[in-house]
This record gives structure tokens, C-alpha cells and sequence, in this order.
């Protein structure tokens, strides 16, 4: 799904403008990018919880020509899903 596809759907089930979706939808991804900017986590409750995590710099190999590289450390936005959403998604491992 795209973001202009749930932006039609948000529209249709909230029985809003698309233009109206647009912005509500604008303003919660501003407000998520702004919390784990900052270095919070993000917690949905029935949905999931995004984190940062910080990978550390290490030596990379290029597999065309074998050469090292050095990669630096980064920040990396982690999902987790809720134990609400990974049964809905996967209803049978959560039967037994």
C-alpha cells in the first residue's frame, strides 16, 4: 500500500477530504519522525513499537572486488509488531 492509497482509504473510512487525510496523516509521520529524532521510542499500542538502534562501524568486504571498507556507525529505526498484530497476521502459529 502506497502512501497515497491510504490516504484514499483514510479518507473513505473517516468520511473526510483526501486533502484532509493528507494533512492528518502528514502531522502523525511528522510528529513519529520528531520522537525517534530525539532518540524516543515509539509505542502503538495494538500495532507495534519503533526504536533506534545504533549499529556500531565495522569492516565491510566489496564483493566485486574484495576490497575492505569501512562502514560507519548509524542510527537504524527498529519495528517490532505487537502480539495483537503478529496473531491477526499469522492466526494458525497462534492457535496451539
Amino acid at each position: 500500500m502506497t502512501k497515497a492509497q491510504l490516504i484514499d482509504a483514510l479518507s473513505q473510512r473517516l468520511g473526510q477530504t483526501k486533502q484532509e487525510s493528507e494533512r492528518a496523516l502528514d502531522a502523525v509521520l511528522d510528529t513519529a519522525k520528531a520522537a525517534l529524532q530525539q532518540g524516543e521510542k515509539l509505542d502503538l499500542r495494538g500495532f507495534g513499537t519503533f526504536k533506534l538502534r545504533e549499529s556500531k562501524a565495522r569492516q565491510a568486504r566489496n564483493p566485486r572486488t574484495g576490497e575492505t571498507v569501512a562502514v560507519p556507525a548509524k542510527k537504524v529505526a527498529t519495528f517490532k509488531p505487537s502480539k495483537e498484530l503478529s496473531a491477526l497476521l499469522n492466526p494458525e502459529s497462534s492457535a496451539s
